[in-house]
């Protein structure tokens, strides 16, 4: 099942399950938003099916006629995993890591498919990266790798923008990574037991057509078990928690020329099973 974070008009935005062309609210079965779903996930699952295979009329609307917002629209943690695939590192002119490098984008900045990606006016080397996003569903801390699928609620696509200037000013990247609307994600989770393999997706990024990232999840160098075990480690991981994989090779900046991000600019990720996660890039005001 795809599970979404949807608005009706300009009622208050509501968890969903998507089917076909049709969305079906999960509010009037009990649950208040997304994250009640995902922290209650295992004992959740067949009043979700009952529910969502045999809703009342009025918890069913058309796809097309809702406005989809990010899935988890403010998740306890946004962590992202940086040079985590072999051939992005070496186009970013850095060593291949043996432990995962490890950064965070701030909640608020989370946006949803269709909502634009705004260009700081202080940063002029904006840029894009697809990604492969995990969404924690029963929390934990330290959690062995070999247990991982306990954890792993499902799937979501992530572009992780970063203003590269203020993200290699200094060893720290944060700030480069976390500008107001720096992490479209959506347009749904695909839920872990749809996706029999996560480390075998297609995985690209287009702009206005031109495919400018194309690869395969097989690449990652840290795979989601190793980065379950790694994380929880150090912090117990929450449901609602998203985890942004990292990015394949062909950035931006590391293009010849460099291809940044553009007022105008339409930007699609495309990651198989999934879907497509589309946002237009507009300037700051």
């Amino acid at each position: 099942m795809k599970f979404v974070t949807f608005r009706r008009g300009a009622k208050a935005p509501e968890p969903g399950v998507v089917l076909g062309e049709r969305v079906v609210s999960l509010a009037g079965a009990g649950y208040g938003d997304l994250i009640a779903v995902l922290a209650h996930c295992d004992e959740a699952r067949a009043r979700i099916e009952n529910w969502v295979f045999n809703p009342p009329s009025e918890a069913v609307s058309d796809l097309a006629a809702v406005k989809l917002l990010a899935p988890v629209p403010r998740p306890p943690k946004f962590i992202c995993v940086g040079l985590n695939y072999r051939d992005h590192a070496i186009e970013s002119g850095m060593e291949i890591p043996s432990v995962p490098t490890i950064f965070n984008k701030f909640p608020n900045v989370v946006i949803g498919p269709g909502d634009p990606i705004v260009l700081p006016k202080v940063s002029t080397r904006p840029d894009y990266e697809a990604e492969l996003a995990f969404v924690i569903g029963r929390g934990g801390r330290a959690i062995p790798a070999a247990r991982w699928r306990d954890h792993v609620f499902g799937y979501t696509i992530v572009n992780d923008v970063s203003a590269r200037d203020f993200q290699l000013a200094t060893s720290q990247w944060l700030m480069g990574k976390t500008f107001d609307s720096f992490a479209p994600t959506g347009p749904w989770i695909v839920e872990a037991a749809d996706i029999a393999d996560p480390h075998a997706l297609d995985i690209s990024l287009s702009i206005g057509g031109e495919v400018l990232q194309n690869s395969n999840t097989r690449e990652l160098i840290f795979k989601i078990p190793e980065l379950v075990e790694y994380l929880s480690q150090v912090v117990t991981l929450e449901p609602g928690d998203i985890v942004a994989t990292g990015t394949p090779p062909g950035v931006g900046f590391a293009r010849k020329p460099p291809r940044y991000l553009l007022a105008g600019d339409q930007v699609t990720v495309r990651i198989q099973a999934i879907g497509e996660l589309r946002n237009p890039v507009v300037a700051e005001g």
